[in-house]
């Protein structure tokens, strides 16, 4: 639920910059101060002298309109409530047009165009530039994956055997699944934001922000990914299952071998006597 309006448009300017940064694991929202919070879902505050913070619980912040000394301090005060933090934070900038009186677009170039700075708005624009930052995080995490999976698959080609690589990729591979069941299931990047029920004529404006930053499209690929992830560590662990058995019947045989071989010195040494 939004407060009445608080709009930034009336100052005297024409943009505003907004910075995305992905802080941590965890936000602990419910921690802040009652009285510099705008709006809730997602929850918007008061920051520097007129910038406002957008805060979302899976780790992102986005900034409006603070200069970077605001910024300083306002990352410094939130080191408290993050969990897990990201040192240093993944940041991105963008910047937002205002066209008081006008529609909110986005234009060909991929500027954003609002017509007022007002709270929805900027939960809107936060939410598309919050999952953003979330879904560049696990591109990024997913690569290093492949880089890794693309030469043990040519190691099995060449070689038939992981020669002790397949522990470091699980441990990596574990790595990002751990990462993804904490971040995007929290995230849920394909779901509507909650302010859209209290301004659905702003939805036509969201689904264009949606399609300019393909987050459906780039969702669907993450997901398509940890599917081949996760069949790759089922074939790694069938693959080391396997070594482990052959060397569990080595051993096996060694040892009835060995038992065999005493066997008959014991025989031998009978016959003797």
């Amino acid at each position: 639920m939004t407060t009445p309006d608080i709009s930034l448009s009336a100052l005297p300017q024409e943009t505003l910059t907004v910075r995305t940064l992905l802080v941590g694991e965890r936000i602990d929202t419910r921690n802040l101060e009652q009285g510099s919070v705008l709006a809730t879902a997602p929850l918007t505050i008061r920051a520097g002298r007129q910038g406002r913070a957008v805060l979302f619980r899976y780790g992102v912040c986005v900034l409006f309109d603070l200069d970077p000394l605001e910024e300083d301090s306002f990352l410094t005060s939130l080191k408290r409530l993050v969990v897990d933090p990201v040192n240093p934070p993944e940041t991105e900038e963008t910047r937002l047009y205002l066209h008081p009186g006008g529609e909110d677009r986005v234009e060909r170039s991929g500027a954003i165009v609002l017509a007022e700075a007002n709270p929805e708005r900027l939960q809107l624009v936060a939410d598309i530039l919050a999952k953003n930052a979330v879904l560049d995080h696990y591109e990024t995490q997913l690569s290093a994956v492949f880089d890794s999976i693309e030469p043990l698959a040519a190691t099995l080609q060449r070689k038939g055997d992981l020669f002790g690589k397949g522990k470091g990729l699980l441990k990596q591979i574990g790595g990002v699944l751990l990462t993804q069941h904490r971040m995007v299931g929290r995230v849920e990047v394909q779901d509507k934001p909650e302010v859209l029920w209290e301004s659905p004529a702003l939805e036509r404006f969201y689904l264009r922000l949606e399609d300019e930053y393909e987050l459906s499209e780039r969702s669907r690929a993450l997901d398509r990914k940890l599917d081949l992830i996760s069949r790759t560590v089922e074939t790694v662990f069938e693959l080391m299952q396997n070594h482990r058995s052959m060397r569990i019947e080595l051993y096996i045989l060694v040892l009835i071998v060995i038992e065999t071989l005493l066997s008959l010195v014991d025989v031998a040494m009978r016959l003797r006597g």
